[in-house]
């Protein structure tokens, strides 16, 4: 069985800056409030390998894991999945942008299964992966934001 995800915002930011701010995965620890680290490991073509690393959790644990995603800048879509799962069976991850009144739609569509022996069953990651992307979407709105907003010493 597989269980489906789909969080978005709108951006009130040019498209190319949108873009580029979110499709840097070296600048996600800044973009994002739950890693600690993102470790480039290897480029292919459009094909960016990566180790991400988030803070500790309440027990001390450190997660970590691989992942590869392939933007396409002419669509206007990231495809990514997970080398290293973890706990899931799989997990991928569709990013998409539009161009709509107010801004830029960056959807997020995640697609995943948790193997029989992890932690937490498939209902309970949906919903914590809901509740996280609802506020980092959010801290992603309010940087690209600011990013955009004309500077006040010009």
């Amino acid at each position: 069985m597989s269980v489906h995800t789909d969080n978005a915002v709108v951006i009130d930011a040019p498209m190319d800056l949108v873009w580029r701010m979110t499709n840097d995965v070296s600048t996600w620890p800044d973009l994002f409030s739950e890693y600690s680290a993102a470790e480039i490991l290897e480029t292919r073509g459009a094909t960016i390998r990566f180790r991400l690393t988030m803070h500790p959790d309440e027990n001390g644990n450190q997660w970590t894991w691989v992942s590869e995603r392939t933007p396409d800048p002419e669509s206007r879509t990231v495809t990514a999945h997970r080398v290293e799962k973890g706990v899931f069976e799989f997990m991928n991850i569709r990013w998409e942008y539009h161009e709509v009144p107010g801004g830029v739609e960056m959807r997020w569509l995640q697609d995943f299964a948790m193997r029989s022996d992890a932690p937490v069953d498939d209902a309970t990651m949906r919903d914590r992966i809901n509740r996280n992307s609802v506020v980092q979407l959010a801290r992603i709105k309010k940087q690209v934001e600011a990013a955009a907003a004309p500077s006040s010493d010009r």
